[in-house]
Formats: structure tokens, C-alpha cells, sequence
């Protein structure tokens, strides 16, 4: 396996699972605006992405109409919402090992960065990570490769040094644009088939399966599946 210098993570359906927040909060907010609801399996699309997205993708909104979503999505997520979340298995473990082998860690996320601070503050998570990249409110793109570069930045690695973990296209699209290589996971809310179809370097099903791409031995479990690209 490849030695990384710096692993970038993605937040929502990466380290935690914060899809029962965000898609009450996407509710919330479709509901004010008179919009019907959306089966469960739509609603799950809404975690990962820019909200300006979803918002259009999903539910047909224009521009306009998008940015009214994101301030009352905005309300309900800031009253309570944001917190209503799970870290998911082996990932305090797989952060504190990645830190203890001289691992560099960031956090790479279409949240607003205020929030995703807020968040891993709150669940005692930010120690582990060099760095938060996030977009600005007002920044309706959140194109995840400019992130990736400004992150790298901040951490003093170039990209061939460094794998993003990612559970969507977006963050493997992202990857490759930055010249990154990626470990797509399953266990988030993404699908498989985006994952090798935009050809994630490594694909696997776990914190352990992480774990084990970088090289961190506490890791015990076989659950790597690479679909190598490179």
C-alpha cells in the first residue's frame, strides 16, 4: 500500500452519520415552502452534497427559491438539529491510531465551515484534524476539489502525499480533480456503483477497511474491496 502523508475526511456520512439532522432540517424547510414531501430514499441524496443542489436537484427549485431553503434549512439545523447525529464505528479509534503513526488529518466538507467546527468541537472531535476546510455561507458551489487544494495548503502536502475518504461522487470527483487519490466508503450515503463509477482508487466498508489502506496496525478485519486506478 501507498504511504500517505495526510488523510482529508469527509464529515456528513464519512465520520459520523448526521443524516437524521440534515434530512429533518431539509424537511423543515421544504415544508414552510409548501413543497410536498419526498420518500426517504430521495431525502437520503440530501446528505453530502452543497444544499444549493439538493435544493434544485431534488425538489426543482430554482436559484432563488434554493436560497430561502438553505436559510430556513439553516434554522432548524442551528436550533438542535446539527447535533442530532452518531459517529459511526472504529472512527475514534482509526483517528487517534492515524495521529499516533505522525498521520496528518483533515476535515474536507460542503458544510459551512462555522458549523462543521461547532459540530467536531462538540462531539470532541476537531483534536484530531490539522485542519477544517469548509465553504463560506455564502458560497452556494462547495466544489469539493477547491477545498481539497486549500486544505492541502494548510497541511504542507502536495496531493500525490495525500488520500481523500469520501462516501459520494463528489468526493471522489473531487479527489481526482485535485490530483488526490481516494478511498470511497460504503457505509455512508452514497452507492457503490457512483463509487467505482468515478473510479474511487480504494473502496471499502469500514473505519477498520480505512485503517488498513493507511497502513494503521490496529486495524484487525479484512474489508477492503480496491477497485485500483491508478
Amino acid at each position: 500500500m501507498k504511504k500517505y502523508k495526510a488523510v482529508l475526511f469527509d464529515l456528513d456520512g464519512t465520520i459520523n452519520d448526521s443524516g437524521p439532522g440534515i434530512m429533518n432540517s431539509c424537511r423543515y424547510a421544504m415544508e414552510k415552502m409548501g413543497h410536498e414531501p419526498l420518500p426517504e430514499e430521495t431525502m437520503r441524496r440530501f446528505v453530502g452534497p452543497s444544499l444549493q443542489y439538493s435544493f434544485q436537484t431534488f425538489c426543482g427549485m430554482d436559484e432563488e427559491e434554493a436560497e430561502r431553503a438553505i436559510v430556513l434549512y439553516r434554522e432548524c439545523y442551528s436550533a438542535g438539529e446539527a447535533y442530532n447525529l452518531t459517529v459511526y464505528d472504529g472512527m475514534w479509534q482509526l483517528l487517534e491510531a492515524l495521529g499516533e503513526n505522525g498521520i496528518l488529518c483533515a476535515v474536507v466538507t460542503s458544510k459551512p465551515q462555522a458549523m462543521a467546527e461547532k459540530v467536531l468541537e462538540h462531539f470532541d472531535l476537531r483534536r484530531f484534524f490539522a485542519c477544517v476546510a469548509g465553504p463560506d455561507p455564502s458560497d452556494g458551489s462547495n466544489r469539493k476539489s477547491v477545498l481539497i487544494e486549500r486544505a492541502l495548503k494548510e497541511l504542507g502536502v502536495s496531493s500525490q502525499d495525500a488520500v481523500m475518504v469520501g462516501d459520494t461522487r463528489f468526493d471522489i470527483i473531487g479527489a481526482a480533480q485535485a490530483g488526490c487519490d481516494s478511498i470511497g466508503v460504503t457505509y455512508g450515503y452514497g452507492t457503490v456503483e457512483e463509487l467505482k463509477e468515478n473510479d474511487a482508487t480504494y473502496i471499502v466498508d469500514s473505519a477498520a477497511g480505512i485503517g488498513q489502506i493507511t497502513g494503521v496496525q490496529w486495524i484487525t478485519t479484512q474489508s477492503v474491496s480496491p477497485e485500483m486506478s491508478t
